[in-house]
């Protein structure tokens, strides 16, 4: 700590924190949870691996299911470092340049998979609507310019982020509420003016929230289409083109919103229920999706099958 100007101690260290009344358990809770990085780092990368190697799978809809396998090694590896050092070295001091850069990192992958899973339910829309013209309208290049596009909005759009909590001034106040740094954890420690800081917040978390809107809108229009084929059979076999994906979109987005609730209205709440959400929506999306995708992905599954010796 050193001394402001205005006679205020200004915070040079924030400390994380991991499970409250249970930091005697912690390094028995770290086995899970390394176990859920570890089996979410695989099986991500055996995403990845199987749609690199497989010619077969060079087709739009697993160019978008590669970047959400890069999204969840994004949120993974961002993650990872603090809460090893919490759970298992009771290591819970951080810089606040370290902090800042960390929740950079965490809520531009999440807005990256957000916008993946928005771009995964307009391919499921055009590929049921427009079967026949579906490879001439996503062509790769066409798809691989998307994914950029996202890529660097994300990025652009929490950029502001880390500069701005730089900007305050943090004083009295440095424990956080997670083994990790987020953005509306970091700034309610602030002791300084944050007023434009909690509106860009704010525009940010309704930006995202669009994106569930317009996917679900997706589905609407996906529903319509599918009631008016006549064939029981063949709306069947269209929905379930689609379950991989509202799979993916459920486990992203119910701990997302949750833990939006829980930081705006749950103060009264228990730390321990906002923690785990927090926890959850950290560790569980990367940890299912590719699960989801190798179960309910017939051709995906197959290839790895393969690659394993096992067909």
């Amino acid at each position: 700590m050193h001394t402001t100007n205005s006679s205020k101690i200004e915070i040079t260290t924030f400390f994380l924190i991991g499970i409250p009344g249970l930091e005697h358990l912690h390094e028995w809770v770290s086995i899970p949870i390394c176990l859920m990085y570890l089996v979410a780092i695989l099986g991500n990368c055996t995403i990845l691996f199987v749609i690199r190697t497989e010619p077969s799978l060079h087709a739009p809809m697993y160019y978008f299911l590669s970047m959400l396998a890069i999204s969840d090694l994004g949120l993974s590896f961002s993650s990872l470092p603090t809460m090893l050092r919490t759970f298992v070295f009771n290591a819970t001091g951080i810089s606040p340049n370290a902090c800042f850069a960390q929740e950079f990192f965490i809520h531009g992958f999440t807005d990256m998979e957000s916008s993946v899973l928005l771009v995964m339910s307009f391919d499921r829309f055009l590929a049921i609507r427009n079967p026949l013209r579906y490879n001439s309208i996503l062509t790769n290049a066409r798809v691989v310019k998307m994914c950029l596009v996202f890529s660097i909005k994300s990025m652009v759009l929490m950029l502001p982020f880390p500069f701005a909590l730089k900007s305050l001034t943090y004083c009295k106040k440095s424990q956080l509420s997670h083994a990790y740094c987020l953005h509306q954890d970091v700034m309610n420690l602030a002791c300084s003016e944050n007023t434009v800081d909690f509106f860009y917040g704010f525009f940010v978390a309704l930006y995202m929230m669009s994106d569930s809107v317009f996917i679900a809108l997706s589905y609407i229009f996906i529903l319509k289409t599918v009631m008016g084929i006549g064939s029981h059979k063949e709306r069947l076999k269209a929905l379930n083109t689609c379950v991989s994906h509202i799979c993916a979109v459920l486990i992203f987005y119910v701990p997302v919103i949750a833990l939006a609730f829980m930081h705006r209205f749950g103060n009264h709440k228990s730390p321990s229920t906002t923690i785990l959400m927090a926890d959850i929506f950290l560790l569980v999306p990367p940890l299912m999706n590719p699960i989801v995708y190798c179960v309910k992905t017939q051709q995906i599954r197959k290839k790895i099958l393969g690659k394993l010796g096992l067909k």
